[in-house]
């Protein structure tokens, strides 16, 4: 296999898994949002179905936040390992620009990995604060009618 067709699959390998993270975190979102807007507090009696309903997915899009600097920084390594190889292969004439060039490369997978987690991590904290405000209201709720039945 030739180095180049390598390349391309830690490259787009690397990249692509990161946009689809990226786009789950983003459509989980989206989805959380909604159901947010959308939630009947009265339809609750258990606070523990309220909890359930409201954490779904989020701890993937924490899993996502946490993980997604480790995918770049595996996309980094695979490619300067590869950029050593080439640099192996060429002895004679290693050319140092070409070298940073390789160098270069490699890190955006890093800052892709980066690019990904920043807003994954916000996303999350953002969706636990509502989840903490809808949660603190619904216990509103139920002491305003256990002081009304009393």
């Amino acid at each position: 296999m030739p180095i180049e067709e390598i390349k391309n699959i830690i490259d787009y390998g690397i990249i692509g898994l990161l946009g689809l993270l990226s786009f789950f975190t983003f459509a989980f979102a989206i989805e959380r949002i909604l159901f947010y807007r959308s939630i009947k507090l009265s339809g609750y009696r258990n606070k523990t179905a309220l909890e359930l309903d409201l954490s779904k997915h989020l701890a993937t899009i924490a899993s996502i936040g946490s993980n997604a600097p480790y995918i770049g920084l595996l996309g980094t390594v695979l490619a300067i390992i590869l950029t050593f190889y080439i640099v192996g292969e060429q002895q004679d004439t290693i050319n140092p620009g070409e070298i940073m060039k390789h160098l270069a490369l490699a890190l955006k997978a890093t800052a892709a990995g980066l690019f990904v987690a920043i807003p994954a991590t916000v996303i999350y904290n953002a969706l636990l604060a509502k989840t903490d405000t809808i949660l603190a209201r619904w216990e509103i709720r139920q002491e305003q009618e256990g002081n009304t039945r009393a």
